[in-house]
């Protein structure tokens, strides 16, 4: 497993966040180095998903962020999306229902040669403990089986961040331990940065890497 750089690849600078009546976070500062997970805490409401969905660039058109997020040196809160090499992983896996999984996890696999893009799914399917269900229907799959096809299909965009807004949220506890050590072990093998947002001290990866919202 690789061990986390001491210098920061994602660092978030927010002065404020807010929509027109309400200032929902304000001041924070977080500096996350690759390979690291870095918690965020809060009550219900504290801006913690409008965070991540900043550092995204999925924020609600009703929202406004005033900060910077930069990435392994580049400023990205400024590019679109797509451009920005951060995956998100939900409570909700958000697979289609109108393909396999394998179909599913090929359309996060970038552009190149079919053959190549087919075995870098199968590898990632492997990866999270699923090698015989690239023809499976996600309907037929198990909530856990489903979070980790959600995992392989977030991980195959090649990110280098990735936010994670309770992702083990609707799981039963071992598959929860199981889920968070697929998770953590990826971050770290990849040198990904990663903040997490969760309401439960068991997801905690790293307690020297939480900031609790007030």
């Amino acid at each position: 497993m690789a061990t986390p750089s001491t210098s920061p690849l994602l660092q978030i600078r927010l002065c404020c966040l807010r929509t027109p009546s309400h200032v929902l976070l304000r001041d924070l500062a977080l500096d996350v180095p690759g390979g690291a997970v870095h918690t965020v805490m809060g009550a219900s409401g504290a801006g913690k998903s409008s965070l991540l969905a900043a550092v995204c660039g999925t924020l609600d058109p009703g929202l406004q962020f005033d900060g910077t997020v930069h990435l392994n040196g580049q400023r990205i809160d400024t590019l679109p999306t797509h451009q920005r090499r951060v995956g998100l992983l939900l409570q909700e896996d958000l697979l289609f229902a109108h393909l396999n999984v394998l179909e599913n996890l090929l359309f996060a696999v970038p552009a190149g040669p079919q053959a190549a893009r087919r075995a870098q799914a199968l590898a990632a399917l492997a990866e999270v403990e699923l090698p015989d269900f690239a023809n499976a229907n996600p309907a037929t799959l198990s909530g856990g089986q489903r979070a980790r096809v959600a995992l392989a299909r977030s991980l195959l965009a090649r990110p280098l961040a990735l936010m994670l807004d309770e992702p083990f949220a609707k799981l039963d506890a071992p598959l929860r331990q199981r889920m968070r050590a697929l998770v953590f072990g990826a971050v770290a093998a990849r040198g990904i940065a990663a903040v997490l947002v969760t309401h439960d001290a068991a997801d905690v990866a790293d307690p020297q890497r939480r900031t609790l919202l007030a």
